[in-house]
C-alpha cells in the first residue's frame, strides 16, 4: 500500500457516522453542554432515531482535548505527570490527579499505535538496531528499537525482561514488518546471527534474504552510533521518570515514546518528522496528537 493511497482511505474515513447504526442518514440536532468541554454538536440518527455526537476519540472524556493532549505531549517529552498535574492547576487551574495523565497516556499510545501500525510507510534500505537496559523497579529490562536511517522512522520496537534469541526473533520480525530492507546492523551479541539465520535463511518470514552487518565494538572500537542517537534521547525520558514502574505499564509508555519520535516531535538533524519523510505527513496540524487521536478515532 502507496502512503498516497492511505492517505486517501483516512480521508474517507472522516466521516460522521451514527455511533449505533453506523448510518451516515442524519442531521445536527443542538448541541450538549459538557463542563470542561464546552459544547459539543449532537446528531440526530433518521435511521434508528437516536441523539449521538461524533466520537473523536474523547467519547465521555471529563476534561478538554487540549488537555489531555498537553498533558500527553508533556509527559512524553519532559515532564512528569505529578509536575504535570501542577502545571494544570497552576496555570489553568485545572485540577486532575497524576494517575488521569498516566491514564490518558497509557490510553492514547495503545489507540494511536493501533492505527500507525497498519500505515504504508516509504523506507530506505539500511537498518540499524540494537537494544539496551531500561531501568523498571529496581531493575534493568531490555529496550530493542529498530531505526531507518533514510528517515529516521523508528521501524520496530520490542520491551522485553531477558536477551535470547526467541525475543531478538520476535524483535526483528516487528522491524520488518513495515519494510524489508537490504541490511540491518546490530552490535555483536551472539543472540542476533542466530535470530537472523531462523527467520531469513530457513525462509520464515518472506523468503527474502536481509544482509546482517555486524558492528563488533571490541574489534573496530566504534559504537552501533546510528541506533545510539535513538537510545540517548529515549533513555534521557526515562531517565526523567526515575525509571518505569510496573511491567504491564512500561511496554505502552515506550510505545507512547516511539510515536512522539516518530510522528510528533521533528528530528534534529533532518529538521522534519521521520513520518513526514517516511511519506506519512497525515496533515496532523500544530497539535500533532489531537491529529493523530481524531485519526486512530476513524480507524
Amino acid at each position: 500500500m502507496t502512503s498516497e493511497t492511505t492517505n486517501k482511505n483516512l480521508s474517507q474515513k472522516k466521516k460522521i457516522k451514527c455511533r449505533f447504526c453506523h448510518s451516515e442518514n442524519y442531521i445536527k440536532k443542538g448541541y450538549r453542554k459538557t463542563e470542561n468541554r464546552g459544547k459539543i454538536q449532537k446528531y440526530y440518527c433518521k435511521e434508528c432515531h437516536k441523539f449521538f455526537t461524533n466520537d473523536e476519540g474523547f467519547y465521555r472524556m471529563r476534561y478538554s482535548t487540549q488537555t489531555i493532549t498537553l498533558s500527553i505531549d508533556m509527559y512524553l517529552s519532559n515532564l512528569s505527570s505529578r509536575k504535570m498535574r501542577n502545571q494544570l492547576k497552576r496555570h489553568f487551574q485545572t485540577k486532575v490527579s497524576h494517575i488521569t495523565i498516566l491514564d490518558w497516556v497509557r490510553k492514547y499510545s495503545l489507540m494511536v499505535n493501533n492505527f500507525v501500525e497498519k500505515l504504508g510507510y516509504n523506507l530506505g534500505d539500511n537498518f540499524y538496531a540494537d537494544e539496551t537496559f531500561i531501568r523498571r523497579d529496581k531493575q534493568d529490562d531490555r529496550f530493542w528499537a529498530c531505526v531507518d536511517w533514510d528517515t529516521r522512522l523508528i521501524t520496530g520496537v520490542h520491551y522485553s525482561i531477558a536477551g535470547n534469541i526467541e525475543e531478538a526473533k520476535i524483535f526483528i520480525e516487528k522491524s520488518v514488518k513495515k519494510k524489508k530492507p537490504k541490511f540491518i546492523q546490530t552490535d555483536s551479541a551472539q543472540f542476533y546471527p542466530k535470530a537472523f539465520k531462523k527467520l531469513f535463511y530457513k525462509n520464515k518470514i518472506g523468503g527474502l534474504i536481509v544482509e546482517h552487518k555486524i558492528q563488533n565494538y571490541q574489534k573496530t572500537r566504534i559504537h552501533n552510533y546510528k541506533i545510539e542517537t535513538v537510545f540517548m534521547k529515549i533513555k534521557d525520558r526515562v531517565d526523567d521518570f526515575r525509571g518505569l514502574k510496573a511491567l504491564w505499564s512500561a511496554p505502552i509508555i515506550m510505545v507512547g515514546l516511539t510515536i512522539q519520535h516518530n510522528f510528533i516531535e521533528e528530528h534534529t538533524t533532518t529538521k522534519e518528522y521521520p513520518c513526514s519523510l517516511a511519506g506519512q505527513d497525515l496533515d496532523l496540524g500544530e497539535n500533532r496528537w489531537l491529529g493523530l487521536i481524531k485519526l486512530a478515532s476513524k480507524d
